[in-house]
């Protein structure tokens, strides 16, 4: 029986110093140490012994057992040890280089929600008679603020926390500066968009971000009321979202509208029961809008005595947040290629 064991041991642990992989010492744990195992195969007839061999033996088994184990436990960290070794040299990808051409075939490209959205918004509003203009990014501090009647040292600009470049312009804070732009080269009546990126000076955080994307879309012909206003948003409202969407209407100040208003829809991440995103209220703050302020007709070059009209302002990401159920803005700019393939 001694014989046996000291046979099986040897065998055993020359296998093992012999591997090569780690498959290959799972194999010799089950040749010998499985169930149906050489040395298990012992173990079961040890009660056909005398009680005195029965004990030497046993005890012997369980030596050989335990040797084997550790031969393999070690074997195996050395396997695994060198195989992460060599991945720097096996493994290694240059990632400036182009993919190969089956590569990049395969793989096709993907618009950005923002992209995708801005265009089915703007779709919907062309097909209601409005025009798509464009504008600087860079903007002047007069489109950007006097023209909407924003004054210097007006309390309003506190409010847009302005990037400023060193020639004195700005990055714009809101497409709000196309429409004055607008204005100065049409002549009412007119149905205007502008779609486009902005920019806040302000912390970051899941629903703040400083950088992202507006639509601006004004209206101005003889005798426009808060009932054209009304009547445009849930037309818009119920093309993007395609359902109904609980709305409020409530006073707000932006001083290039008189009256202005908020509009509010109820959250659809929560459903109206409060999130981080909605700051627990269950609504999400979704645009501003009004009635065009005169101040501001006149810096257009138009008659306000002869002509009144509408103007609102969405943001295209929460809006998104919106459709999608994202909780956090930021995922817009991050960069991050499987965002973009989920739309």
């Amino acid at each position: 029986m001694e014989q046996k064991l000291e046979a099986i041991k040897k065998d055993a642990l020359a296998s093992i110093a012999s591997a090569g992989s780690v498959e290959a010492l799972d194999e010799i744990r089950v040749r010998v140490l499985g169930r149906k195992g050489e040395l298990t195969g012992i173990l079961r007839t040890l009660g056909e012994l005398p009680p005195e061999q029965r004990n030497i033996a046993g005890k012997k088994s369980n030596e050989i057992k335990r040797a084997i184990e550790e031969a393999i436990d070690s074997k195996t960290s050395s396997l695994q040890a060198e195989s992460f070794s060599g991945l720097a040299t096996s493994e290694w990808i240059d990632v400036t280089l182009d993919p190969p051409v089956s590569v990049r075939e395969k793989k096709l490209g993907y618009l950005h929600p923002i992209s995708k959205t801005q265009r089915e918004i703007e779709d919907i509003l062309t097909s209601m008679g409005f025009q798509i203009l464009d504008g600087p990014e860079a903007e002047t501090e007069y489109y950007n603020f006097e023209a909407l009647n924003i004054p210097k040292f007006h309390p309003a600009r506190d409010m847009q926390d302005t990037f400023w470049t060193e020639d004195g312009n700005l990055l714009r804070t809101h497409t709000s500066a196309i429409q004055i732009r607008g204005m100065e080269h049409m002549t009412p009546p007119f149905r205007i968009m502008a779609p486009g990126r902005v920019f806040r000076y302000e912390a970051t955080d899941a629903s703040h971000e400083h950088t992202f994307y507006q639509v601006e879309g004004m209206m101005v012909d003889k005798e426009i009321s808060v009932s054209h206003l009304i009547y445009v948003m849930e037309e818009v409202l119920s093309g993007v979202f395609r359902h109904h969407v609980k709305v409020r209407l409530r006073p707000g100040y932006f001083p290039f509208v008189e009256p202005g208003f908020e509009l509010d829809f109820s959250c659809l991440i929560c459903d109206g029961k409060g999130c981080r995103v909605c700051k627990q209220t269950g609504w999400i703050e979704f645009l501003g809008c009004g009635l065009v302020h005169p101040n501001v007709l006149r810096a257009g070059g138009i008659d306000p005595d002869q002509w009144t009209g509408f103007a609102f302002g969405m943001g295209l990401n929460r809006l998104i947040m919106m459709q999608a159920g994202i909780n956090d803005i930021r995922h817009f700019m991050s960069g991050d290629i499987r965002f973009v393939q989920q739309f």
